[in-house]
């Protein structure tokens, strides 16, 4: 059987373990910090465009994200989060900062999660 993976990101949310409504949870291979029940911070430590650190974030906000940190850009794949592979030179400053961020309640960090459709039919009346 083989052995799980650990993502080798993970030390990005140390610092996010001291909040109480920090939880880490499974996304698409990755792992994804919420904070206050907010979509924050995914650390991907898979293939490109998968390596680095995503930032949840919605469109109106990317221009002062980028404004402050010059090195996020649009996430190639998931256009509507900004992003930093993990090969950028300040890569560990930066997941440093953008953690501060969260902790620090910034409104340009995070996002609602979408509600997790059920399967099967809903015994409730629409």
């Amino acid at each position: 059987m083989p052995s799980k993976i650990r993502n080798s990101l993970l030390w990005i949310f140390d610092a996010l373990e001291r909040d109480a409504t920090y939880i880490r949870k499974p996304m698409f291979g990755c792992d994804a910090a919420y904070v206050d029940g907010l979509l924050c911070l995914i650390a991907a430590d898979r293939a490109k465009p998968f390596n680095g650190l995503l930032v949840a974030t919605s469109h109106d906000r990317h221009a002062a994200l980028i404004g402050e940190f010059p090195a996020l850009r649009p996430h190639p794949v998931l256009g509507k989060w900004l992003y930093v592979p993990q090969d950028e030179p300040a890569f560990e400053d930066l997941a440093e900062q953008l953690v501060a961020l969260v902790l620090a309640r910034d409104p340009r960090v995070g996002v609602e999660p979408k509600p997790r459709k059920r399967r099967g039919k809903s015994i409730l009346p629409k």
